[in-house]
């Protein structure tokens, strides 16, 4: 299982990095959250692997987008930056401390927020979503400034950290089911369609144990930001399908299996294991999803099942209409997962 698991790995690192697609989910020579997602995934392949390749293409990377970083300043445009500071770590060239601390000092004193205080969604589309909080943030902007955080000592910005956590589990989790809702509207005080979408959740699943991890050192973290976890994790859990996998909307069996979501909820699982927010009696469900997610990489190590891009939808139903495409960060949640299961018998 373990050399399965490892090729599968390759194949799906592969096809991220030799691909020379223009298409907007597989084109990785962008400056956006899709390439950015990509990236983040890469060095977690690397931090696991120790192989140079996959440092030196993350280097030569950076070099060949570097004149796209920044120009468009928005949350979801963070999410390159946040393999930066162990870029720092790992190189020693200050163009990446620098860029890392600028980018998150925009982010604390300049980005939008919400009513409530919450970064506010934006992108860099032609469309807005005024005082909407969505799941993505986290993963996309405040893993950054967490990582930022421990480079840095900084306690005051693992502070802004720890609101910006707490204020989006606040705001998304369904007090009847404990999973998180894709968005929330700060001036009509819902969730919007009130999707229990599965890859919002995968955005939280994956960057709280990550997050959480950086910022232990500086701050005291209150015990209901885990409690908070484990109990979106417990409702997770009861919309998990026989193979492993989620729905789309997770709660609408009728719709389709959606594997990016599904890989980055078990990758979460394994990180919140590794960090103490959960006890080792979930790696079954881990297990179960990895049979799942293994089952749709194709022989090249192209991701299927993987919906496209997903704003908010204005009905449940809508979901289902998503289009199934490749997509960067449909291999690299798989990836991730991939990774962290290595040793796993």
């Amino acid at each position: 299982m373990k050399e399965h698991i490892k090729n599968a790995a390759d194949r799906v690192y592969r096809y991220m990095t030799e691909s020379r697609s223009t298409d907007w989910g597989m084109n990785i020579n962008e400056w956006d959250w899709v390439p950015g997602v990509g990236t983040i995934a890469l060095l977690h392949y690397y931090e696991k692997t120790g192989n140079q390749d996959v440092l030196d293409y993350l280097t030569g990377w950076v070099k060949r987008n570097q004149e796209k970083a920044g120009r468009t300043k928005v949350i979801n445009s963070m999410a390159p930056f946040a393999i930066f500071p162990r870029l720092y770590e790992l190189t020693k060239e200050t163009y990446y401390l620098d860029q890392a601390k600028q980018i998150s000092q925009w982010m604390v004193q300049e980005a939008p927020r919400t009513r409530e205080g919450a970064f506010e969604h934006t992108v860099t589309e032609k469309d807005s979503f005024p005082e909407q909080v969505w799941a993505d943030t986290i993963f996309m902007a405040v893993l950054l400034l967490a990582r930022t955080a421990k480079l840095t000592k900084d306690a005051d910005l693992a502070e802004q950290v720890l609101e910006q956590v707490s204020l989006h589990l606040r705001l998304l989790q369904d007090e009847e089911t404990g999973v998180l809702f894709h968005g929330w509207n700060c001036v009509q005080e819902n969730h919007l369609s009130a999707a229990r979408w599965t890859r919002a959740n995968a955005w939280v699943c994956v960057a709280v144990p990550e997050i959480l991890k950086e910022i232990s050192e500086l701050i005291t973290i209150p015990a209901e930001i885990g409690a908070s976890y484990k109990r979106m994790i417990d409702g997770l859990i009861g919309y998990q399908s026989g193979n492993g996998l989620w729905h789309t909307v997770m709660d609408r069996a009728d719709f389709y299996q959606e594997t990016s979501g599904s890989a980055g909820i078990a990758c979460g699982i394994i990180l919140a294991i590794r960090t103490g927010l959960l006890d080792e009696t979930y790696h079954t469900h881990v297990t179960s999803a990895l049979h799942g997610v293994l089952g749709n990489i194709n022989t090249a190590g192209e991701v299927n099942s993987v919906s496209g891009g997903t704003p908010i939808m204005p009905t449940i139903e809508a979901y289902q209409g998503i289009e199934r495409i490749p997509t960067l960060y449909g291999q690299g949640l798989v990836l991730m997962l991939l990774a962290e299961c290595f040793g796993l018998e």
